[in-house]
C-alpha cells in the first residue's frame, strides 16, 4: 500500500511517501524552488517522491492532507465573532484568501492531483488528517517505541496548540488539548516579533540569543502574560496580544509592560533583547518540563515523543531529557509543518487503513537518519558541475575523505554535499558546511564571511557517537541535532571575572573550551551524534579528522546563506561555494578548490550573496 502525505498552503510545504509502512521519501518544496518557506502545492517534492519509488500518482492508494481546512476556517470565524468589531482589518485581509483558496482547498487539491492523474477518483482517494494528529503520527510511528506518550506543541493547528496523545502499536489517540488562542508557540513568537526577528523563522535566533542574557523578566511574564498550572496547562492574558484581532503579535499594553516599542530589525541588539530572549526561553522550559512531568505521572509510560514547532527548541528538549520523568525521548527531526506531510501519510497507513506497525528494534527509528531526500549519482554530479563551469577533480572514496579531513585540519571551510538530502530544518552531514571546532576564529568566519548572518549565532558540533560522552554531558543518541548539553567540565576554559562582566556579545570571542567554535557562552552545545550505520561517509570524515588532530568534533552548519533554503542540487552547492568564502567543496566524489575556479565566475556569484 502506497500513501502520499502533503502539507501546503500555510508555510513549509512538503511531500512524503510511505510504501507498506516504510518511509520511502520526504522533502520540502523550498529545496527545489529555492523559495524560502515555500507554501505552494509541493509539486516538485511530490515529483521527487514518486520518482524515488519509480511510480506514478495513479499507483498511489491515498493522498492525505495534513490538516482540516474547514476547522481552521471555523476558528477564524469564531475568533472574529468573539472579538468583533475589533480585528476587522485583519479579518478583511484574511477572508479573500480563505474564500478563494483555503475554504475550497479540497477542490484546489483535487485540481492539482488531477493534473497528475486525471482519471483517478480523488473524491475517494483524498483524505484529511487533523493537524495535531499529523504531528503526533510523525513523532510516534517512526519512533523506536512500541508505546509512548506523544506531546505536540506549536503555534496553532485547527484549534489545538498543545496536545497529548497515547501511541500503542499501530494505534494513536489524542487525549488532551489546549486550544487557541492559548499557545506556547505563539507566546514565543510574540517575543520573536518583539525582539525584532521574523515570526515563523526567527524563533531559533531568540533561542540562540538567550544565553547572552539574564532571565530578568520571568516573573513579569508569569505574572502578567501566562498563568501556568502545576500540570503545565496554561492560559494567556490576551489583552497583551494582538494576534487574534490585529496584524502584529503584540500590542500597546504589551509594549507598555516591557517599557518600549518592539525592536526593528535594523536596530542594534542590546542587553535588553538578550534578557528578553533569556526570559521567554526560561518560561518555555518551565512549561515544557511541567507538561512532561504531568504526562509521565498520569500515564506511567517511560517513553516520550515530541513534535510541533516548539519541539525544535533543543534547549528545552535537553532539559526534558535530563529531568528524568521519562526514560527515553525521541523527537521528529522535521518537527514543524513540513513533518506534517510525513505524519499525514503515516496516519493514513496506520490509523485510517489500520495497517500493522513494525518496530526495527535495537532502539533504531524508521527515519533512516533523516536522509530521505534526493540522491545524485556521480555521473549526474559531474555533468551538472561541468555545465555550471566548475573546475574539479574526481577522487576515489578514501582519497576524497582524506583530502577533506586535511582541509578541515588546515582551518578551511568545507562545503559537503553527499548522499541523500536531509528532511527537516537541520543539516545532518548531507548538505552541510563544515569547519574545525578547535579554531577560535572559525565561528566568526563562518557567520560573517560564509553564512552572512548575525555574529551571535552559535554553531552546532557533529561528534562521533562513540566519543560524545568524552566531550559533552551527554551519553545518548542525538542524531538529529535536537538536544542541547554542556561541554564537559574538563574540556572547558574558565572565564575570568573581567570576561564574565563583558557585554553579552562581547563574550563571543572569548575561548571557553577546547572546541570554542561550537561552545556557546553558557558552555552549551546543540549536539549531533554521527553514526556509521546511517551516514558512513560523514562518520569516516570525522574519524579521519580525529586521526589527524585528536579531536572527534567538527562544526556542522546548513549549506546555505542567510535568506536562502539549504542547497538542493549540485548547481546550488557550486553557486553557494562561489559566492562565499568556502574554500573547499566536495560534491559526491568531486573535489573543488576555490583557487582553481574561474575568477570571473566568483565575481558574478559574489554579487548575489550580500548580507541583508
Amino acid at each position: 500500500m502506497r500513501i502520499l502525505g502533503i502539507s501546503a498552503y500555510y508555510h513549509d510545504s512538503a511531500a512524503a511517501l510511505v510504501c507498506d509502512g516504510s518511509i520511502v521519501a520526504a522533502a520540502q518544496e523550498e529545496r527545489f524552488t529555492r523559495k524560502k518557506h515555500d507554501s505552494d502545492f509541493p509539486k516538485c517534492a511530490t515529483d521527487y517522491c514518486l520518482s524515488e519509488a519509480g511510480i506514478q500518482l495513479d499507483d498511489v492508494d491515498f493522498v492525505v492532507f495534513y490538516d482540516k481546512p474547514f476547522l481552521k476556517f471555523e476558528r477564524l470565524l469564531e475568533t472574529y465573532l468573539a472579538y468583533a468589531p475589533r480585528g476587522f482589518a485583519s479579518f478583511r485581509l484574511a477572508m479573500p484568501a480563505w474564500l478563494r483558496e483555503k475554504l475550497f482547498l479540497k477542490n484546489l487539491l483535487q485540481k492539482e492531483l488531477k493534473a497528475y492523474a486525471p482519471k483517478s477518483n480523488w473524491e475517494q482517494r483524498l483524505l484529511f488528517s487533523e493537524h495535531h494528529l499529523s504531528h503526533a503520527a510523525s513523532a510516534f510511528f517512526p519512533s523506536p517505541f512500541e508505546e509512548a506518550v506523544v506531546l505536540t506543541m506549536d503555534g496553532v493547528g485547527e484549534w489545538a496548540t498543545t496536545s497529548l496523545a497515547i501511541g500503542k502499536g499501530n494505534e494513536l489517540k489524542v487525549i488532551k488539548e489546549i486550544h487557541f488562542p492559548h499557545s506556547l508557540g505563539l507566546l514565543y513568537s510574540a517575543f520573536t516579533y518583539y525582539t525584532g526577528f521574523k515570526v515563523n523563522s526567527g524563533e531559533y535566533k531568540v533561542m540562540g540569543l538567550a544565553p547572552y542574557g539574564k532571565p530578568r523578566y520571568v516573573d513579569m511574564i508569569m505574572t502578567h502574560l501566562i498563568n501556568v498550572k502545576a500540570d503545565g496547562s496554561f492560559r494567556l492574558d490576551m489583552s497583551y496580544f494582538d494576534y487574534c484581532t490585529g496584524l502584529t503579535m503584540t500590542n500597546a499594553k504589551f509594549h507598555q509592560l516591557f517599557g518600549a516599542p518592539p525592536r526593528t530589525p535594523e536596530q542594534r541588539l542590546t542587553q535588553r533583547e538578550m534578557d528578553l530572549a533569556a526570559s521567554i526561553q526560561a518560561v518555555t522550559e518551565q512549561v515544557v518540563l511541567r507538561l512532561g512531568r504531568a504526562a509521565a505521572a498520569e500515564t506511567g509510560m517511560k517513553n516520550l515523543c515530541l513534535a510541533g514547532g516548539v519541539a525544535l527548541n533543543c534547549v528545552a528538549n535537553g532539559k526534558l531529557l535530563r529531568d528524568g520523568s521519562f526514560e527515553n525521548l525521541w523527537i521528529q527531526p522535521a518537527a514543524g509543518d513540513a513533518g506534517g506531510a510525513l505524519g499525514a501519510a503515516l496516519a493514513g497507513y496506520h490509523i485510517y487503513q489500520k495497517q500493522v506497525r513494525t518496530i526495527k528494534g535495537n532502539n533504531q527509528d524508521a527515519m533512516q537518519g533523516g536522509y530521505l531526500g534526493p540522491l545524485f549519482e556521480q555521473a549526474d554530479i559531474e555533468h551538472r558541475l561541468q555545465a555550471a563551469g566548475a573546475c574539479f577533480k574526481v577522487l576515489d572514496d578514501e582519497t576524497i575523505v582524506d583530502a577533506c579531513a586535511n582541509g578541515l585540519a588546515e582551518g578551511k571551510a568545507l562545503g559537503w554535499f553527499q548522499g541523500r538530502m536531509e528532511f527537516g530544518p537541520r543539516a545532518l552531514g548531507g548538505r552541510s558546511i563544515l569547519g574545525d571546532a578547535k579554531s577560535p576564529i572559525m565561528q566568526s568566519i563562518l557567520n560573517l564571511k560564509v553564512k552572512y548572518r548575525e555574529s551571535f549565532r552559535p554553531f552546532a558540533p557533529s561528534v562521533l557517537r562513540e566519543d560524545v560522552a568524552d566531550w559533552f554531558d551527554l551519553d545518548s543518541d542525538s542524531p538529529y541535532m535536537l538536544l542541547v548539553a554542556d561541554v564537559k567540565e574538563n574540556r572547558r576554559i574558565a572565564m575570568t571575572e573581567e570576561q564574565q562582566a563583558l557585554f553579552g556579545i562581547d563574550k563571543l570571542n572569548i575561548p571557553r573550551s577546547e572546541i570554542p567554535a561550537v561552545t556557546h557562552v553558557d558552555y552549551s552545545a546543540r549536539i549531533q551524534t554521527v553514526h556509521a550505520e546511517t551516514n558512513p561517509r560523514y562518520h569516516a570524515l570525522i574519524a579521519k579528522f580525529k586521526e589527524k588532530t585528536g579531536c572527534p568534533v567538527i562544526i556542522n552548519t546548513s549549506f546555505n546563506v542567510r535568506g536562502e533554503p539549504i542547497v538542493g542540487s549540485p548547481e546550488d552547492a557550486f553557486r553557494c561555494f562561489m559566492g562565499t568564502d568556502i574554500e573547499l567543496l566536495a560534491v559526491g566524489n568531486c573535489l573543488l578548490l576555490k583557487e582553481d575556479q574561474d575568477s570571473s565566475l566568483k565575481q558574478n556569484y559574489e554579487t548575489k550573496f550580500e548580507l541583508d
